[in-house]
């Protein structure tokens, strides 16, 4: 089959797919299938693709049309401008999650600064942070061993070698590691999805995505209010916590914070929405 008898068959079969562009996402898993550009196939229509490759492609177009999210079919999603390796065994990093990096930029004076990434996942927010800051000491944590396989895979890949891995459940992965009272920063984007917006949530993410980094409890502020509580015993003075939250949050994310918080702000994402709150100790 040529590139175009082979887009047009994919077209077909994704159309029914709520919220997506079918020809894109069939380019993107062509180029992933036969290692086309898109120019070779926006310029070559008529060439031949090799028939292991074609069966590759079709396979991805079954699994895509059966909403497996097409980050998992590649393997990858970039975040920051950086690619990174995921499986079903992290969450999908979101383009939202990149606040956290920018007011982490913002905030951070030192050059040398201590930064805790609590439940890390692919590592994203690590890796970002330690390549933007070359100086930094970064320690990233997460409960699921299957995670931290994944985020080690991500900064090795991307020579990010001042990252500590530590594997537990929030602060007690940093248990024995004598960080108390000396970091500068604390990341997160922990789960904050409520019981009834998971049953709301897209197949792609219900049937696919880890749902316990997703769901914390019925409330959706159980492990942001675990961080509000355990994040001041590892900063130092003068420290901040900056902490993903859902979408109507913004009210009771600031009120977690209280003392021994000195302040809190939110910050917008690009749709306007409060997503980042900034904690400072």
């Amino acid at each position: 089959m040529t590139a175009a008898e082979l887009i047009g068959r994919a077209v077909a079969r994704l159309r029914a797919l709520p919220g997506i562009d079918p020809y894109l996402e069939a380019r993107v898993l062509l180029r992933r299938a036969a290692g086309f550009t898109d120019f070779e196939i926006f310029a070559f229509p008529g060439r031949p693709v090799a028939a292991a490759a074609a069966r590759r492609f079709l396979r991805a177009v079954e699994d895509r049309r059966g909403r497996v999210p097409l980050a998992y079919i590649l393997g990858e999603k970039e975040f920051w401008s950086i690619p990174f390796t995921v499986s079903p065994a992290v969450l999908i990093p979101r383009p939202e999650s990149e606040l956290i990096v920018e007011r982490a930029l913002e905030l951070v004076q030192a050059p040398d600064p201590l930064i805790i990434d609590i439940g890390t996942g692919s590592g994203c927010l690590a890796v970002a942070l330690a390549k933007e800051i070359p100086g930094a000491r970064v320690v990233a944590t997460d409960i699921s061993r299957r995670a931290l396989r994944v985020a080690e895979a991500n900064a090795a890949r991307h020579g990010a070698g001042n990252i500590r891995f530590a594997a537990g459940d929030l602060f007690g992965a940093l248990r024995g590691l004598g960080l108390e009272g000396r970091a500068d920063l604390i990341v997160s984007n922990p789960p904050y999805v409520t019981e009834e917006e998971w049953k709301r949530l897209a197949p792609e993410v219900r049937a696919h995505e880890p749902r316990r980094a997703l769901v914390p409890g019925p409330t959706g502020l159980e492990t942001i209010r675990r961080l509000a509580r355990g994040g001041p015993r590892f900063l130092k003075r003068g420290g901040v916590l900056l902490v993903e939250f859902g979408a109507g949050q913004a009210g009771a994310v600031r009120d977690l914070f209280g003392p021994p918080w000195t302040r809190s702000e939110t910050a917008r994402d690009l749709s306007g929405c409060p997503r980042v709150a900034a904690a400072v100790l």
